[in-house]
């Protein structure tokens, strides 16, 4: 039906409330009851004849209030996804508030069409779009269709692969202090060993490379530096994202934007207290640099971080095409935040695992050392090409790779379909009554959980081999010329780092972060497990955050055994 027929009922209900003005009071009651039951007839006459989803099979709500949202957003990240992947398949019907119908999608085919084929097609959820805002401003995790797309192309010079390849320097200078802090602790405890939680120091960690990286700016994170900005930083996104209770699901999924944008400028909710309060700092600190770029820029001078060069890719945009000052100072949010996070929990997941397979740690750390002695370099010291030249490390890149398919740091993306659209599927759906259909047809407004974890460990065993709910590098090993599946993400097929239009930015610059100080901490140190890891959680607050059961209030925490690896 078009808009303009669908908005006819607003018009009349307008035109009709300032007739009965002149109407004595029970006309008024009279035809102000008529006018609100044709309103509502006609809101259900659309509900019900819109194309539906409903025959799609799908859990029982929690609620007729708020649907499955409960579950999907407090339990621990994947776990829903998969639960539901198991019983229903890899499109799945769950429930939003007041039984509004909605979707959660692991299936390649129609994920491939969503990030890829359908572009723009799919916006972003409009409360999930706030969340962007306040977190990070209008950048480019809060833009959608033409404006993501102009800010997009004045952001790509500043994350190619040689402009990633040249921070490797930075990530090695970073982990080599991260080294030494470590080396300083363990020297003095018995047996050199002591139980440290890694999440927290790759946090300062990551927070130390994006600042020089991204700004050419000193947090001084990993010396524990009283900066204020880079401390409101620290659990942000537990802090504001993290277990929900369901008064704010509510709020986020009830409440109309200018509502919920009332709510983050003026409400004393711990949560909106801190983002507002970071994002103020963010502001001060971003606009100093962007400045200072600048000035260098006119002068002729400027060095090879992402900042300078955005602003050097910006200053060559005409107007219409450049990014406003508010939109500059979003990016740099949006890299603080998203860069050092994403980072610092892929590199948690990866060394999780390597802990949990000290063979690989092993193997891995005599590589390092015989391209020490080769080269006459030390770790901190290798060059890009030390770092191909060492064939167990791309095997062990491989893990890593199984590692981001295994523990993707951001499990879900959230779209909503810009027009009655149609789905096709990799698998034939058989409806609750019985039909099976080969593709979907979704309406205009379709809220779509696109599930990451779902599809990063598909049940249906496509795409990742049978033993896919298992964490296997070996799988990445085997040389094949087949094809598997439609084409999605841009790093092995995953969807770890999104796909399409949407594909993350900063994903070269992530892998080498990660690889750099993974080569780091393998050659100085031996990760041991403790008893702690029995109750570790992956929280669910945007990115998948390591934390302990009883313990989600402290924040992230990742309890490691850290012992010096002794050397011949």
């Amino acid at each position: 039906m078009h808009d303009s027929v669908k908005d006819k009922p607003a018009v009349i209900a307008i035109s009709s409330f300032t007739m009965i003005e002149s109407l004595n009071e029970q006309l008024k009651a009279e035809v102000l009851i008529v006018t609100l039951s044709a309103a509502l007839v006609y809101a259900c006459y659309r509900r019900y004849t819109r194309i539906s989803v409903s025959d799609v099979p799908g859990p029982k709500p929690e609620s007729f209030l708020l649907g499955n949202l409960p579950e999907i957003f407090q339990s621990q990240a994947g776990v829903p996804d998969f639960k539901y992947q198991r019983q229903f398949g890899d499109v799945v019907r769950v429930k939003g508030p007041f039984g509004e119908d909605r979707l959660l999608i692991s299936d390649p085919k129609a994920l491939q069409y969503i990030f890829h084929t359908s572009g723009y097609g799919f916006l972003k959820w409009p409360e999930r779009t706030e969340i962007s805002r306040v977190l990070m401003g209008r950048g480019l995790l809060w833009a959608d269709g033409d404006i993501h797309r102009r800010q997009r192309k004045v952001m790509l010079p500043g994350f190619g692969a040689p402009e990633s390849r040249a921070f490797i320097p930075i990530f090695q200078k970073v982990g080599a202090e991260l080294t030494a802090q470590w080396t300083d602790i363990l020297v003095s405890c018995v047996d050199q060993a002591a139980e440290f939680n890694v999440a927290s120091w790759l946090s300062r960690a990551t927070m130390d490379s994006i600042g020089e990286a991204a700004f050419d700016y000193q947090f001084g994170a990993l010396a524990q530096a009283d900066n204020e900005f880079m401390k409101a930083y620290f659990g942000l996104m537990s802090d504001t994202l993290g277990s929900p209770p369901k008064s704010s699901i509510f709020m986020q999924t009830i409440f109309p934007i200018w509502a919920l944008q009332l709510l983050s400028k003026y409400s004393r909710r711990k949560n909106l207290v801190h983002a507002r309060h970071t994002a103020n700092l963010a502001n001060v600190v971003t606009r100093a640099l962007v400045n200072s770029k600048a000035e260098a820029l006119l002068h002729g001078k400027g060095n090879k971080d992402i900042l300078s060069l955005l602003v050097k890719a910006n200053a060559s945009e005409n107007a219409a095409t450049a990014l406003t000052e508010e939109e500059m100072l979003a990016q740099m949010r949006t890299i603080l935040l998203a860069g050092h996070e994403t980072s610092a929990t892929s590199l948690c997941w990866v060394l999780l695992e390597l802990t949990r397979h000290s063979e690989i740690q092993e193997r891995l750390r005599a590589e390092i050392r015989a391209t020490e002695s080769s080269t006459g370099r030390n770790v901190s010291a290798f060059t890009a090409s030390d770092l191909d030249g060492m064939p167990y490390l791309a095997a062990v890149l491989k893990f890593e790779q199984e590692s981001m398919r295994f523990h993707p740091a951001v499990y879900q993306n959230y779209r909503q379909a810009a027009k009655d659209d149609v789905l096709p599927l990799s698998q034939p759906i058989k409806t609750i009554s019985g039909e099976i259909i080969h593709s979907l047809p979704v309406p205009k407004g379709m809220k779509v959980i696109a599930s990451i974890a779902g599809y990063n460990r598909l049940v249906n065993k496509e795409l990742f081999g049978e033993d896919a709910d298992n964490f296997n590098p070996e799988r990445w090993l085997q040389e094949t010329d087949e094809k598997k599946g439609p084409t999605l993400g841009v790093y092995g097929n995953l969807l770890t780092f999104a796909g399409g239009v949407r594909t993350c930015i900063g994903w070269r610059f992530a892998l080498y972060e990660v690889q750099a100080l993974t080569v780091e901490i393998i050659n100085n140190f031996e990760l041991l497990p403790t008893p702690k890891l029995d109750r570790l959680r992956r929280e669910a607050c945007l990115v998948m955050l390591p934390t302990l059961e009883g313990e989600q209030a402290k924040g992230e925490n990742l309890p490691l055994r850290v012992k010096l690896a002794p050397r011949d």
